[in-house]
């Protein structure tokens, strides 16, 4: 991720909080333009590529605003990137944001992967048991990995709580062999 997408996502979120705007509909916002920029990539280059007039820059640009129906501070960002030439920031600047958005409201991404889908109360449980774990509101994303033969494998931050039944018989082949 570039600094500079991390100082203007800095900007963004200072911005923003002084403002009272609405944080979690800036992150949606960015998560969408950040999708535009990927998918509409030809056209974003084409309305931000030198000789095309600023006022036919900023038209598009707020265009997309207004779709957006952005909030000021991110309508005035997205104006100054294009100015810049910079759109092509906004994947990294959309993922910095998330990331001082998550540490303002304390929350922490959690990746578990089980051998077996997990039933919604037991995913409610691991939730509550990761958020006493790290003091953080947990946000948890579940994959399957048939290949663990039995419990989970769960990472929160770089930290990772290995509960697999693989690991365990790894283990156990290791104090076996010596």
């Amino acid at each position: 991720m570039s600094a500079s997408a991390n100082r203007y996502a800095k900007a963004l979120f200072d911005v923003a909080l002084e403002e009272k705007a609405d944080l979690a509909k800036i992150d949606a916002d960015l998560e969408v333009l950040a999708e535009v920029t990927h998918t509409q990539h030809d056209l974003l280059q084409q309305a931000t590529r030198h000789g095309i007039p600023d006022a036919a820059r900023q038209g598009v640009v707020g265009a997309i605003a207004d779709k957006l129906d952005a909030s000021a501070p991110l309508r005035k960002l997205l104006l100054m990137l294009a100015e810049s030439q910079k759109l092509g920031l906004v994947p990294d600047l959309a993922v910095a944001y998330r990331a001082r958005l998550h540490a303002h409201q304390n929350v922490e991404r959690a990746t578990v992967t089980s051998a077996a889908p997990l039933s919604p109360e037991q995913t409610k449980a691991l939730t509550e048991s990761l958020s006493k774990v790290t003091g953080k509101n947990i946000e948890l994303s579940v994959s399957i990995d048939p290949s663990l033969m039995g419990g989970i494998v769960a990472t929160v931050g770089s930290t990772v709580y290995d509960g697999s039944v693989r690991t365990q018989l790894a283990r156990m082949r290791q104090e076996l062999v010596k």
